[in-house]
């Protein structure tokens, strides 16, 4: 399973009144492992930036007159998220906004979730956790996900930090150490994800002897027994 994790950067909170994409940041995972492979771009919005938005990313205008616009990038961004599905903090705000830029060139591009599954993280942590604050930062303080790099958003930055915390919201390991055919990639901390090296052995595959078999059955026998003949692990391997 390919999954894109994506955030962005833009002038302003409100698509409506023609604020713009300023940045674009994704990482890829693949059965759930980091793979390395990234998009990133800052992007020349051809307008202002709001001040309250500077204070948030810290970036501003004059910074990116050099950068290409999102016409230039769009190809190769688009390329790279379709058929994937989009892991986003607050995706109807990221959605919005590069529906948005997609919409203002040619009908080649169809709405980002016409193409893409798209899972909001803010809506499951909201789900686990009604009640409390589930913003980005909060949620590395509680799944212990390292965000000390984090003094501005950044979407390259925030999107490598929301991977960490998808994982671990999602069952990911984060506390047991690996051994050494094992590597720890990108930065140390207290809770970051084990990542597998792609350079690494096929894991063993040990299955149960005859002896282990049978005692199993048996004990699936003493389970039917008292419930009525039903057992669903002999159901699910029926079905």
């Amino acid at each position: 399973m390919r999954q894109i994790v994506l955030d962005t950067e833009t002038t302003g909170l409100e698509v409506s009144r023609g604020h713009r994409v300023i940045e674009i940041g994704c990482v890829e995972l693949v059965d759930r492992k980091l793979t390395g492979n990234h998009f990133h771009h800052y992007i020349n919005p051809q307008r202002d930036i709001d001040q309250g938005a500077i204070e948030v990313h810290g970036i501003t205008r004059e910074s990116l007159e050099d950068k290409p616009l999102f016409a230039t990038i769009a190809r190769e961004f688009y390329a790279f998220v379709e058929g994937a599905e989009l892991i986003i903090h607050n995706a109807p705000f990221d959605i919005g906004f590069l529906d948005a830029e997609l919409g203002k060139l040619d009908d080649s591009y169809r709405p980002l979730e016409e193409v893409c599954k798209v899972v909001d993280t803010l809506l499951m942590a909201r789900a686990m956790h009604p009640g409390q604050r589930n913003n980005l930062d909060a949620l590395c303080t509680r799944y212990m996900v390292d965000n000390s790099q984090r003094d501005l958003h950044g979407a390259l930055l925030d999107a490598e930090i929301l991977a960490d915390v998808y994982l671990t919201m999602t069952g990911g390991q984060t506390t047991f150490q690996l051994s050494d055919a094992y590597t720890h990639e990108g930065t140390q901390g207290r809770g970051q994800i084990e990542r597998l090296a792609v350079t690494r052995a096929p894991l063993p595959i040990t299955k149960a002897n005859v002896e282990e078999l049978a005692r199993h059955e048996a004990l699936l026998d003493r389970i039917a027994a008292g419930n009525g003949g039903i057992v669903l692990w002999r159901q699910s391997a029926i079905e």
